[in-house]
């Protein structure tokens, strides 16, 4: 039977020279963000720990009546977060929500553009969507080992992951809902003379507005999932308390705060699905 001496392609070499290379080359500028970043952070925490639980709940539940007009959202976000408090994981889960809401605020940052730039964009198009395939088939903890050369155990690596895990539904989504714009209105809006820039901002975006917010709704819970993986390198909050609770065999601990992250996210699911529906027009409607 031939065998063939056939030499290893050193891809994992390749990939720890180019860290290293960055690391070595970019450590001022990753220190200054890591500063900043975590500077944000504290604040952010600060800030919705300023309140007292009650009144911040009490805040929450008007919030979320107002947003989506049902009582029943409202009245899940005070139970669901007094009985946070009663589990003794008010401080935990103001740090996850400091997480996430920084992760989702930056994931759109970075997904709305890009997600506008291939769909108008064809070359553009080809390149973002494999490796759109290839970030959301590695699995997550992958995405923990280049965090940590970079900035260190603690919050921002954890951020940094959640990003890099998170934002790909976003910038799908926001492609798929402007091509899905019907070419009969694009037509139109041509025969009118639009610009290219009147097209996008006042036709194509509001059309793809509820797909867009089905993409922020899968990044949020996305974000609130690898938050948890995220806890093996400092992340804290939630899924900290789920990390120690594994480490030191405590099944009552880690479903206890498993239960809280379903609350959290059960709740932004609820709250962001509105803001999609919003934007949604009944048929024979006035536009």
């Amino acid at each position: 039977m031939l065998q063939f001496d056939i030499p290893r392609i050193p891809i994992g070499k390749a990939i720890e020279a180019i860290i290293d290379f960055l690391v070595e080359n970019c450590s001022a500028a990753t220190n200054i963000f890591s500063d900043i970043m975590e500077a944000f952070i504290d604040i952010l925490v600060d800030g919705m720990m300023f309140l007292p639980p009650w009144l911040f709940i009490l805040c929450i539940g008007a919030l979320a009546f107002g947003i989506t007009r049902k009582r029943s959202v409202g009245i899940l976000a005070i139970l669901g977060l007094a009985l946070i408090v009663n589990m003794g994981l008010w401080k935990a889960t103001i740090s996850t929500l400091a997480l996430v809401v920084i992760a989702t605020l930056v994931s759109i940052l970075i997904a709305i553009p890009m997600g506008i730039l291939a769909a108008l964009n064809r070359t553009a198009y080809r390149l973002v969507m494999p490796i759109l395939d290839f970030m959301q088939t590695m699995p997550a903890f992958v995405y923990l080992i280049p965090a940590i050369p970079f900035f260190g155990l603690g919050k921002v690596s954890a951020i940094f992951s959640t990003v890099i895990f998170s934002v790909p539904p976003a910038i799908r989504l926001t492609c798929l809902g402007i091509r899905q714009v019907p070419e009969e209105l694009i037509e139109a809006a041509d025969a009118f003379g639009s610009s290219p820039q009147q097209k996008l901002f006042k036709l194509q975006l509001p059309l793809a507005t509820p797909t867009i917010m089905a993409g922020v709704n899968q990044t949020v819970m996305l974000a609130l999932s690898m938050v948890v993986v995220a806890a093996m390198i400092g992340a804290k909050g939630l899924g900290g308390e789920v990390w120690k609770a594994i480490q030191r065999l405590q099944p009552g601990k880690g479903f206890e705060a498993g239960l809280g992250i379903v609350i959290i996210a059960m709740l932004l699911d609820r709250i962001l699905q509105q803001f999609g529906t919003k934007n949604k027009k009944p048929e024979g409607g006035n536009s």
